[in-house]
């Protein structure tokens, strides 16, 4: 009597010890991605190349210290601009030109005009006020980027609310620093026919905003000119597949 005989395996069918052969051969590692420092001072991920390069490819960035950083700079550059507007005030009243008033009693009421109705002392002070506020526009936006060395979203507002403030500060410190502002009072003290110096007064409120504009123009030229560039870009590998 014969002995059965036992079928092959099917063809796509492997043999056993080659299955456990290949389910103990060593996985390739998952490659992660490294945590590195990009020249902007920011951290940045970056996924390892692939094909065995030196070469890198960006992940994603993440901005949190450097985000920080900035917004304590940009909070530092509003206070020291806004505290800048008591120097403005100061010199806008010593420097700013005095308009001459003449106090008079016509029908037993007093009156007040300007003596000299022809001279360009009001003008005068609007442009004191303008070119002071110029210069120190300059200033600030020079010593911001000396001190930082690039530009950025928070420091570009930081010049316009700081020099805006400052501005309003300056105005309002000039006019309590002048004369009073009760001119009919004035002329009754002084007496008739008897120039005094008007109130100080700021006619283009247009001025207020020099400030801040010069900030920014200026340290936006400066950042153009001498900000620090971008490096090359190295050479990327492929990002693998998510």
């Amino acid at each position: 009597m014969t002995a059965p005989l036992t079928p092959p395996p099917p063809p796509h069918q492997e043999p056993s010890h080659d299955r456990d052969e290949a389910s103990r051969s060593p996985q390739p590692l998952q490659q992660q991605p490294s945590l590195q420092q990009a020249p902007d001072g920011r951290s940045r991920q970056f996924w390892p190349d692939p094909s065995g390069g030196s070469g890198f490819a960006p992940a994603y960035s993440q901005d949190g210290p450097g985000m920080k950083t900035e917004l304590r700079e940009a909070a530092v550059v509003t206070v020291a601009l806004a505290l800048g507007g008591v120097l403005l005030g100061l010199l806008w009243w010593w420097l700013a030109p005095s308009v001459p008033l003449v106090g008079d009693i016509v029908e037993n009421r007093w009156i007040v005009y300007v003596k000299d109705s022809e001279g360009e002392q009001a003008m005068g002070v609007d442009g004191t006020f303008t070119l002071l506020a110029l210069a120190l526009g300059t200033v600030s936006a020079l010593a911001a980027f000396l001190v930082r060395r690039r530009g950025g979203v928070p420091l570009v507002v930081a010049l316009t609310v700081g020099g805006l403030l400052g501005s309003v500060l300056a105005w309002r410190l000039g006019v309590w620093l002048g004369p009073t502002q009760d001119v009919l009072a004035h002329a009754k003290d002084v007496g008739k026919g008897v120039a005094f110096s008007a109130p100080l007064k700021l006619g283009a409120k247009g001025a207020l905003l020099v400030w801040s504009v010069a900030a920014l123009v200026v340290h936006l030229g400066l950042t153009g000119l001498f900000g620090p560039r971008d490096p090359e870009p190295e050479v990327y590998g492929p990002v693998p597949p998510v």
